[in-house]
Parts: C-alpha cells; sequence; structure tokens
C-alpha cells in the first residue's frame, strides 16, 4: 500500500487552459476542438487526430514536440514520456510538483480527450491473432488512468457522447470544470479502462484455449436505466455487453413504452428459443410468460404457428412476449393485436404489421436484423453469495440420427417430427421439463417443479384445461409426443404422461432404473428413444 502524502486542498474550479487529443473514433472531434480552441484552450494532438485538426483550420501542437522525441515503434510509442504523463499527474499546488515541472520542462495538461484502439471491433471483426494483439492499446488506457487518477485537476473524456456536457460545463463554470464534474468523468474513465482490459482478457482466454483463466472479468455498457427490476422495490439497470449477438440489446424498438426488466428478461428467453427453428424449414412462434414458454408451433405462416401455440395455454399467454423466426407481416400482427400482449420480437416487420400495432400504445414492438445462432458457442454468467458461475452457453442440439430407440415399438415418422419438436422446446423450460407435443405444436408444458412427476400432471392438466376451454371431444395431450429435459428415475413420471394420452417419449437416459422405465415403456406399447443429452435449465 502506497501511503498518501499531505497534499494541498485542491480548488473545486480547475481552469482548462491546455488539451491533450489522441481519439481513434473521431466523431465530433473537429467541433469539440473548434469550441476549445475559441474558448483559449491550447491544442495537443497525436497522429489523425492532430492531422485532422489541422485540415480543420486549428493550431495544433504535435506531442512529439512536447516530448522532444517522434512517434516510433509502428507508433507503440508516442505518449509514455514525462511530460505527457508529469502533466496529466501533476499536483498542481504542491511545491515539489511544481519544483519538477519548472525543472523538467513539463507544462500541465488540464484535459485529456481519448478514446482507445477499437479492440472489440476488431475481434467482433474475425481478426486473426496478430491483428487482435496489435489492436490492444497501451498509451491510451496510461493516459486515461492517469488523468482519472489527479481528477482533483484534470478532466478526462472517452467517449464524444461527453463532449457537449463538457462544453455546458466550461461554460456554466467561466472556462473551469468543477470538482463533481471532474469526479464523474473520472468514473467513466476508469471504468473505460476496466471494460477494455476485461474484453482483452476475455479474448485472449479464448484464443489461447484457457478454459477456466484463473481471473475472469465482466463489462457492459448502460443501455437503460429501469423503472425498477424485479419488483418495484427493487433498483434495476440493463448493460449491453458489446456483442453481435441479435437480441434485446441490439435490436430496434419500433413503438411501445419502456422496456421493464422483466420484459427484457422474458423477451431474451422467447427469442432464443424461437431461434432453435431455422426459417428455412418454415416459420415459427414462441409464446413466453415468466421466462418459460407457455406456447410453442410451427405452422404453414406465422398467423397459422401463432395460432396454434396460443392454443397451448391461452391463460398464460395473456401479457405475454411473442417471438417470430421470420419478419412480422400485418395478418400475424392482427391476430396477435387480438389479446393484451406485452412485446413481440421478430427479425424484421412490414408497414402492415406496424400499422396494425399502431392503435395498441403500450404493446413494444421489436426488430432485429435476424436471429441469433443457436448452435454458436458463448459464456452464461450467473452470480452467487460470494463469486458467479461461469458455464457455456448450452448450444447442444441432437439430430435424429443421433437418438436411440429403446423401445419395442418404434416412432413413426411424424412422432419422431414430434419428439424432435418437443426436446426443442424442453431445452427451453425450467427444469424440471415435461412438453407434450402434437403436430408441431406443445399442447402442454410443466416447468419448473421440483418432481418430474407434478410436471407432468401440471402439463397434462394444462392440456385438459384447453381441451374445455376450446370444446374439444378429447384433450389434446392424446397421441402427443413427450419431452423430459432430463432422465425418468422411476417409471412414475413416465405413466403419467401415458395416462395422459402420449404414444412416444424422448428422453436423455442414463438412470440407474432405465431398464425399469424401457419396461413401463414397452408394457405400455408406447416408442422411446433416448438422446443421451440432458437440458437441465434453472
Amino acid at each position: 500500500m502506497v501511503t498518501a502524502r499531505a497534499l494541498p486542498p485542491a480548488p473545486d474550479a480547475a481552469p482548462l487552459r491546455r488539451a491533450l487529443i489522441s481519439v481513434s473514433d473521431k466523431t465530433g472531434l473537429v467541433e469539440l476542438a473548434t469550441a476549445l480552441a475559441g474558448r483559449g484552450v491550447a491544442l495537443v494532438s497525436t497522429g489523425g487526430s492532430a492531422a485532422m485538426l489541422r485540415e480543420a483550420g486549428l493550431e495544433v501542437t504535435d506531442v512529439a514536440d512536447v516530448t522532444g522525441f517522434p512517434e516510433m515503434m509502428d507508433g507503440r510509442v508516442k505518449t509514455l514520456h514525462p511530460r505527457v504523463h508529469g502533466g496529466l499527474l501533476a499536483v498542481r499546488e504542491d511545491a515539489e510538483h511544481r519544483s519538477a515541472m519548472e525543472a523538467h520542462a513539463i507544462e500541465g495538461i488540464d484535459l485529456l480527450v481519448v478514446n482507445l484502439y477499437p479492440f472489440e471491433a476488431t475481434v467482433a471483426g474475425g481478426a486473426d491473432y496478430a491483428t487482435a494483439v496489435e489492436n490492444i492499446d497501451i498509451g491510451g488506457p496510461a493516459m486515461i488512468r492517469a488523468a482519472a487518477k489527479n481528477h482533483d485537476y484534470v478532466t478526462v473524456l472517452t467517449d464524444p457522447e461527453d463532449y457537449d456536457a463538457l462544453l455546458a460545463e466550461l461554460d456554466a463554470a467561466d472556462g473551469a470544470t468543477r470538482r463533481d464534474f471532474r469526479r464523474r468523468q473520472a468514473q467513466i474513465a476508469f471504468a473505460r479502462t476496466a471494460a477494455y482490459d476485461a474484453a482483452v482478457s476475455t479474448w485472449m482466454a479464448g484464443a489461447i484455449g484457457q478454459a477456466t483463466p484463473r481471473r475472469r472479468a465482466m463489462a457492459g455498457t448502460l443501455a437503460q436505466t429501469l423503472r425498477y427490476g424485479e419488483n418495484p422495490h427493487q433498483s434495476a439497470s440493463f448493460y449491453a455487453d458489446g456483442s453481435a449477438r441479435p437480441g434485446v440489446a441490439t435490436a430496434r424498438q419500433l413503438q411501445g413504452k419502456e422496456l421493464s426488466y422483466n420484459n427484457i428478461n422474458d423477451t431474451d428467453a422467447a427469442f432464443e428459443l424461437v431461434a432453435e427453428f431455422d426459417p428455412v424449414d418454415g416459420p415459427a412462434c414462441v409464446i413466453v410468460k415468466h421466462a418459460n414458454p407457455c406456447g410453442v408451433a410451427r405452422g404453414a405462416t406465422l398467423a397459422e404457428a401463432y395460432r396454434k401455440a396460443f392454443d397451448c395455454d391461452r391463460t398464460s399467454a395473456y401479457g405475454g412476449i411473442v417471438a417470430l423466426n421470420g419478419p412480422l407481416e400485418a395478418a400475424t400482427a392482427e391476430e396477435i393485436a387480438g389479446i393484451f400482449t406485452e412485446v413481440v420480437i421478430a427479425p424484421g416487420a412490414d408497414e402492415g404489421a406496424v400499422a396494425a400495432f399502431a392503435a395498441k400504445k403500450n404493446l413494444r414492438l421489436l426488430t432485429t436484423d435476424s436471429l441469433p445462432d443457436a448452435r454458436a458457442p458463448g459464456l452464461a454468467w450467473r452470480q452467487v453469495a460470494g463469486g458467479f458461475l461461469v458455464q457455456e452457453r448450452d448450444a447442444g442440439r441432437v439430430e435424429p440420427a443421433d437418438l436411440r430407440v429403446v423401445t419395442q415399438a418404434q416412432p413413426t415418422e411424424a412422432q419422431m417430427a414430434d419428439l424432435m419438436f418437443a426436446w426443442t422446446v424442453a431445452k427451453h423450460v425450467k427444469s424440471n421439463a415435461i412438453v407434450y407435443a402434437r403436430d408441431l405444436a406443445t399442447v402442454g408444458i410443466g416447468a419448473g417443479q421440483m418432481s418430474r412427476v407434478d410436471s407432468a400432471m401440471i402439463a397434462a392438466r394444462k392440456a385438459q384445461r384447453m381441451a374445455d376451454a376450446l370444446g374439444l371431444p378429447a384433450s389434446p395431450a392424446q397421441g402427443s409426443a413427450v419431452a423430459s429435459d432430463a432422465f425418468f428415475p422411476f417409471p412414475d413420471g413416465l405413466m403419467e404422461a401415458v395416462e395422459a394420452g402420449a404414444t412416444c417419449v424422448i428422453q436423455p437416459g442414463g438412470s440407474m432404473r432405465d431398464d425399469e422405465v424401457i419396461a413401463a415403456a414397452d408394457a405400455a406399447g408406447i416408442a422411446m428413444v433416448f438422446t443421451g443429452m440432458r437440458h437441465f435449465r434453472h
């Protein structure tokens, strides 16, 4: 620990006389520098930033003229010099610091404007290892941290969105910045370098195959301050991690009131599930309530898929989230508008769909450019007391060729299609998960129960309830395929499904009592297949 030497108190207002500007993102650069120069601020700059300012007719001093050293080593060394860092770190009221500045011809730097090499964008663009390394900024973070540490005297800007705030502050404080403003900017600056380092370390861990690095860091950029969290007494906010994965964080909101914490969570669950269904194979619709699907279906059209999904559990669909795997059009939008719906998300929406929702002022319509890749690798994080868990995203998938039929009865082609459909849905249902499906639509879903038997019973009851509501002669679970996200430890859960009318079952297998479960299936005359893969979702 470094013990602080007693230093003179800093003033509230710090005059801004000299600025160092070195940016990769040159958005708003000329406008900012012109405004600073108009307020009598001397400009020091580097490379491309200096060239742009000169082209704009501004007087600029090169950093090389300040340090007495040219930029060298492909630009790797240009600002790492005492005349730069001394100007940023000097305590203006301290006699020893002033003496050092005079002895070594160090001038104070009152404003640092730096944004970093675009490392995150470089990696996202698929750059090779050497190119990624070359885009790791060294001098920028060093200057930012120096300026942020010495925020008693120095103002630091790391993002063009703060340029207008700086100019407003200078106008309000007669050419100076006040302590509170400098402190806010220092916090933003430290968060930026932390996020940058997190991006570098996370990328490098993956690039060198380090699955469990000694330290993990995560970072995000504030996307939205939320009115509250899961409940009104909880504060909350939404951060984007900067990845290109299509979803809520990258979607465009075309209409509706502000998204809530629960909206965001549920919409993500819905969109990730609907992305499992390739649009090439036909339209699909997912309806989610409280992060669990309450209806999922494929259809000849999106409107048909929505109707089939809605008929799984009309009660739960009220106030739900709807996700589609294709662009929303008017016919489907009119169907959805028939009941209260919180959010609709789709990869696009035409003018007719937007018009159909126009009267539903509170309905949020989100569009993306594409669907997320259900097979793409990635990490999932979950906080626990004193730490957090990190695992790979569940991108596991089985194909029909991977299945093992373990019963005397063989599934038909139609049954196999329903089994694969139900299995896909079960992957996204909270454990213990039981899904009944028929004709590529869910007809009963049991989620989040402590007992697999209870999930099977609840799903069957939901199916019967919809039969009663729709006036059907029998439960839609009759003749259904059933998926279980994990193995049946005993035959009882399987028998609940059989009593509900299931004719075939898909499950991972792997129980100590698999033989008993298989024997029960054979006795009931149903087909059963093992996947060898489970999909717990807690």
